[in-house]
């Protein structure tokens, strides 16, 4: 039987565990390269930490300067590496090649193989996602914990989609939909929802999703904004205007401010207030991390500044008939975690 690591003491309870990849952007631009730490689970760590969220990432990174650099990275923000994420060998890469708008290609340098683990407790919200759901052989260690945390704890999920990584669209999309049920909240890009549900709306592959057995579907849409799906309710919450400097770690902002958003909300589970105030949040959170270069997430204090003054109105969608209006939202989304 293989060794397991204790994820994380009694003595040091996070609020959120977040499982998955964590590796070195290396950015290319018409001004040259430059390395970031990166890998989008160990983004929204970071950007839970910025917020001031007790948080923890468990993650494989080698034991070389790029994987000090992450680690030294994720402190600044208050973020542990839980044991047995470091271990021998090269620290994973990606290199980022920006367009004129923008927007980023990925080429990745990376092997995914995470140590078995028992969690010695289960936190408020555990998050996944990204390469490490999808990758062997360490994805099958992130679904045995999600098979663990189901029911008994919070959990989000965001595929992060790497076409380039995932082999065949049928495999790619029958690992998700054996995660999904095991998951409370999912949230895509509209890229990510295209590629696994070609041909369909927004609102169609949201409701596939709620089907699977998710409490709540959110699908951002770029400067559109983003959907934010129950079985009784959809939103659509428009974007926050702002200059784009580049895209690097949007999407991960977004699903940070959302995480928060869950924690902080008061006893209405998904009632439609509570969905408006989760997709402003994280719209506020993305628009600022794309007004400046590299994954760079809001502080607590940026997300909260003039909120009520910066933040959009929002427009609800009526529900789609095609939407399973008999699945009912996990317990766990009926009252805020660890209440």
């Amino acid at each position: 039987m293989p060794q397991t690591h204790a994820a994380v003491s009694h003595a040091e309870n996070p609020d959120v565990i977040v499982i998955g990849e964590a590796l070195v952007d290396v950015v290319t631009t018409s001004k040259g390269t430059i390395e970031h730490p990166g890998g989008s689970p160990a983004n929204v760590a970071y950007g839970l930490g910025r917020l001031e969220v007790s948080t923890a990432l468990l993650t494989s990174i080698g034991d070389d300067e790029r994987g000090a650099a992450i680690e030294r990275h994720l402190s600044t923000a208050g973020v542990a590496l839980l044991p047995g994420s470091r271990t021998q060998g090269r620290t994973a890469s990606a290199t980022a090649t920006l367009a004129a708008d923008g927007s980023a290609h990925y080429d990745f340098d990376i092997a995914w193989d995470l140590k078995p683990v028992t969690p010695a407790y289960l936190p408020k919200v555990l998050h996944t996602g990204s390469i490490a759901s999808f990758l062997a052989p360490g994805a099958a260690v992130v679904k045995g914990l999600l098979e663990q945390a189901h029911r008994e704890c919070l959990v989000t999920y965001d595929p992060n989609i790497r076409p380039a990584l995932l082999g065949s669209h049928a495999e790619a999309l029958a690992i998700f939909e054996e995660l999904v049920p095991l998951t409370d909240v999912v949230k895509l890009s509209d890229e990510d929802a295209q590629w696994l549900y070609p041909g369909q709306q927004p609102k169609e592959a949201a409701a596939r999703i709620l089907g699977l057995g998710a409490g709540l579907a959110v699908i951002t849409l770029g400067s559109e904004g983003s959907l934010l799906a129950t079985p009784a309710t959809q939103l659509h919450v428009p974007s926050v205007r702002t200059t784009v400097a580049d895209t690097i770690g949007a999407g991960d902002s977004y699903m940070a401010a959302l995480i928060y958003g869950l924690l902080c909300r008061s006893t209405d589970g998904l009632a439609p207030s509570v969905l408006e105030t989760l997709g402003r949040t994280a719209s506020k959170a993305a628009a600022i991390t794309v007004s400046r270069p590299g994954a760079n997430p809001p502080t607590v204090e940026e997300l909260t500044a003039e909120f009520a003054a910066q933040l959009p109105v929002v427009e609800r969608v009526p529900t789609a008939a095609s939407v399973p209006t008999a699945v009912a939202s996990p317990e766990l989304l009926s009252a805020p975690p660890g209440s």
